[in-house]
């Protein structure tokens, strides 16, 4: 009797951002038995990468992670963690992309979801499977219901549903994700300066929406923009989202429900907990029957 072949993993490479996120997926590849090898952003990725094979690059190395990613036998990629816009000015280019100069010159142009979409272009072009971080950490995306102790209440769910219908309209122009309501009164829309720094101006904004002093008022609503590409660039929180919500008088926040990453779940849920504020799984859509 012919043996049955046993199909092994396909490899899998990992570009690295900043944060925990890149962390979280390669233990996860691992775990699930797949050969990977970690492409590290030099002054982006975290130093713990280490831990996982890897190669520390520079942007602009073009030709150099493309032949990493050969040599190391990987047939999928995933571009996980934070990567700021940079200052296309100011990288030296390696050979590789000079020989890849239209694709590159289409980093440029758009807002954020229309780069990151030529990424993920440029790298199916040259014949890698492009995946999410979702795809490898399952248990990363956040699902509908009460994520920790507490649940929001009838003023929280009105906030909720508005922030939802903002973040909704403001996504479609390619701008943020997330916005903080109170009160029914839009406090702060995210853009280019991202969630952490949108939370600190709301220290001194939240004052137009709270009607009692000292008491916690207002929503984070975060989601996915519409038509987002979900292999590179699902929204993400962590425990610093949450220690952000609790500094700037928040009484809690609302997540998409498979459309947000959770980072550090077990964290992020203490802190909640202990701060009296509620993070909770919503549907993309606006609703408030949650």
């Amino acid at each position: 009797m012919a043996k049955t072949k046993q199909t092994q993993p396909a490899g899998l490479g990992i570009i690295a951002g900043s944060g925990s996120m890149p962390i979280s997926v390669a233990k996860a590849a691992e775990a699930a038995g797949r050969p990977i090898h970690v492409i590290a952003l030099h002054d982006t990725a975290h130093k713990d990468v280490e831990a996982f094979p890897h190669t520390w690059v520079k942007l602009g190395e073009v030709g150099r992670v493309l032949k990493i990613l050969k040599n190391n036998g990987c047939k999928q990629l995933a571009i996980v963690g934070g990567i700021r816009r940079p200052d296309f000015s100011t990288i030296k280019f390696d050979m590789g992309a000079f020989a890849n100069l239209p694709e590159i010159l289409n980093l440029t142009v758009g807002g954020d979801n229309s780069v990151l979409t030529a990424i993920v272009s440029f790298f199916e072009k040259k014949g890698f499977e492009v995946i999410g971080a979702q795809d490898i950490a399952t248990d990363l995306l956040v699902s509908t219901g009460p994520v920790g102790r507490r649940r929001p209440g009838k003023k929280d769910l009105k906030d909720i549903e508005i922030g939802l219908n903002v973040v909704t309209a403001l996504g479609a122009l390619d701008v943020g994700q997330c916005a903080v309501v109170a009160s029914q009164y839009v406090l702060a829309v995210e853009a280019a300066e991202g969630t952490d720094q949108m939370l600190v101006r709301c220290k001194d904004l939240r004052q137009w929406g709270v009607e009692k002093k000292n008491k916690r008022s207002g929503v984070l609503i975060k989601c996915a923009k519409p038509g987002q590409e979900r292999r590179i660039d699902l929204p993400t929180v962590g425990p610093q989202t949450v220690r952000g919500a609790i500094e700037a008088g928040l009484a809690g926040m609302a997540l998409a429900a498979n459309n947000v990453l959770m980072i550090d779940r077990e964290e992020m849920i203490q802190l909640a907990d202990e701060a009296g504020i509620f993070i909770i799984g919503v549907e993309a859509s606006p609703s408030t029957d949650l």
